[in-house]
């Protein structure tokens, strides 16, 4: 049992040159976006990025701080040794009954397959060792570290789904499990036992050794269950595992210890949301989806979070970060660069009424605008978007949607005084809202707002209060039968299966109201602006973004 205990301890997240780009709080934007944000030349652009997509699949940050055992755990799920902890662990956790090997875990975890060799543009992704298509999930990470192999897993973990067929780089993956797996391992551990483990699995002295360092890492750290599958609590996790921090000259210059821990509004509070997709990166100068971390390598600010996560030596991993240059630029670019995917590479064009959506640009240009940005077409060659007009400084507003996600950021703030984001030149500044985002691939991007709780453009259009209050995820497998077109979401249930009944969205839960986003939506009588037409007008233009 004690190498799936492990497991479940390894936290997800989910990232020099020609010039180094300005990630201070005053930049601003150029139009059209920044995907180059080095200024690489062409040749150089293209083996950084093309780097930097291998470098999010196998996670590159060598002085992670828990880093599990692989070959004795892969021995126990592949049934190559007795399968007795996998047996008590399914019995504790329901949830882990339908793993049966290697690859069915991954799965569990949230990881889908890699792209097939036929997938080209961008929805191919480099292999791991060669041309050839691994057999397990994408995102498995092995590292070696004094004489042992260990796996953890990359940034596309979070950051890459399935959409009908097809896995997409820097999509937000729509159920993983990270922080579930991460809280059932912090009620584990407690009875893991290194001796034990090295017996039952016979796993070598350096094996274990791997296994001893990460139980010592993972009792500065703290896990918090999301609210609903899909939603991401890493927000918590850092903040909670921060306070947790004893004796640490690179920590706060506070008294507190793992024993006694300072107190936290994140102990009780929800601040739940979603992983953002990747290509509107280009687009912003500041982060996350509430848009507090108002200057800093976006990038260094991910692996600082998802290392404090996992109990990372803080002055082993500035130390990483100094050398490793290349890495981050390398990430930046790919990220930076990742495209979002046309609802036409999925659907025939003929679907798209151009008419309607010419209609819809204007309702979009008159109400939309000011928010969300500038989408010009030349509809004369096409529907496609041929520049994207954003704000040259991000910005925070709130139209009243569920405050808990930037609320719950104040606990944050303490990252500023960490001697790593000082080096970094990493600021965080609490906000009151949300960033309106830039709505390229919006069509892809269901369900809505930060905290999933919108499942269908449609009710992004529709007032509040006439919302559907509950609805059922489900995986974008079918487009026939997971994927409503003309509303762009998740169709009204019918026949439901177990599974999607388990993925039940309750609105009126903490943290998961579907509230606001009125403004423009309304008129001054409160009655709606958008007809039925309207919507749709408004839907086909957002789908050819």
């Amino acid at each position: 049992m004690q190498i799936i205990i492990l497991l479940m301890t390894v936290g997800l997240s989910c990232s020099v040159s020609a010039s180094t780009p300005d990630w201070s709080e005053g930049f601003q934007i150029p139009a059209g976006g920044r995907a180059n944000p080095y200024n690489l030349s062409p040749d150089e652009f293209a083996a950084s990025r093309e780097r930097g997509r291998r470098l999010a699949i196998e996670y590159p940050v060598v002085v992670t701080g828990l880093l599990l055992p692989y070959q004795p755990l892969y021995r126990v799920l592949e049934k190559q040794s007795p399968n007795i902890f996998l047996e008590t662990v399914q019995k504790l956790f329901r949830s882990f009954t339908e793993i049966k090997d290697f690859n069915s875990m991954l799965a569990w975890i949230g990881l889908h397959e890699y792209p097939k060799v036929e997938d080209t543009g961008i929805y191919a992704v480099p292999y791991p060792g060669g041309d050839r298509r691994p057999s397990y999930l994408m995102g498995l990470s092995l590292i070696k570290r004094k004489g042992a192999t260990g796996f953890t897993f990359g940034c596309v973990a979070c950051h890459s789904s399935n959409l009908f067929g097809k896995t997409v780089l820097g999509l937000t993956n729509r159920f993983p499990r990270a922080n579930r797996l991460f809280f059932k391992s912090k009620q584990l551990s407690t009875i893991a036992d290194p001796h034990i483990f090295q017996i039952s699995t016979g796993a070598t002295n350096s094996e274990t050794q791997m296994m001893t360092d990460s139980l010592k890492n993972i009792e500065s750290t703290v896990a918090k269950l999301p609210q609903q599958l899909g939603l991401d609590t890493s927000l918590a996790q850092v903040s909670l595992s921060l306070n947790r921090r004893a004796n640490d000259p690179w920590a706060e210059k506070d008294s507190y210890s793992q024993a006694h821990p300072r107190p936290d509004r994140l102990d009780t509070e929800i601040a739940d949301s979603k992983p953002a997709v990747w290509w509107n990166l280009k687009y912003k100068n500041r982060w996350l989806l509430d848009g507090s971390v108002v200057s800093g390598n976006p990038v260094f600010t991910n692996i600082l979070w998802n290392e404090l996560g996992r109990g990372v030596d803080l002055h082993d991993l500035d130390q990483w970060l100094s050398q490793n240059s290349l890495i981050i630029q390398d990430l930046v670019t790919a990220a930076f660069s990742v495209e979002a995917p046309p609802i036409t590479d999925f659907f025939d064009a003929s679907r798209i009424d151009l008419a309607s959506a010419r209609r819809g640009e204007v309702l979009f240009n008159q109400s939309c605008k000011k928010c969300h940005g500038e989408y010009l077409k030349d509809w004369s060659t096409g529907m496609k978007t041929v520049r994207v007009n954003y704000h040259a400084k991000t910005p925070v507003i709130d139209v009243g949607t569920d405050s808990h996600r930037y609320l719950g950021m104040t606990s944050l703030e303490k990252l500023n005084a960490l001697t790593i984001s000082q080096n970094n030149k990493t600021f965080i500044r609490a906000q009151r809202g949300y960033v309106p985002p830039p709505l390229v691939g919006i069509w892809a991007r269901w369900p809505y707002f930060h905290n999933n709780s919108v499942p269908s453009l449609c009710a992004v259009l529709t007032v509040g209060t006439d919302r559907p209050r509950v609805f059922y995820p489900r995986e974008a497998l079918d487009p026939k039968v997971d994927f409503d077109y003309a509303c762009n979401g998740y169709p009204t249930p019918h026949n439901l299966t177990t599974v999607q009944k388990l993925y039940q969205y309750d609105s009126s839960r903490e943290g998961l109201s579907n509230a606001g986003h009125d403004v423009d939506i309304l008129t001054e009588d409160g009655v709606e602006k958008f007809s039925s037409q309207d919507k749709k007008d408004l839907i086909q233009f957002l789908q050819t973004l």
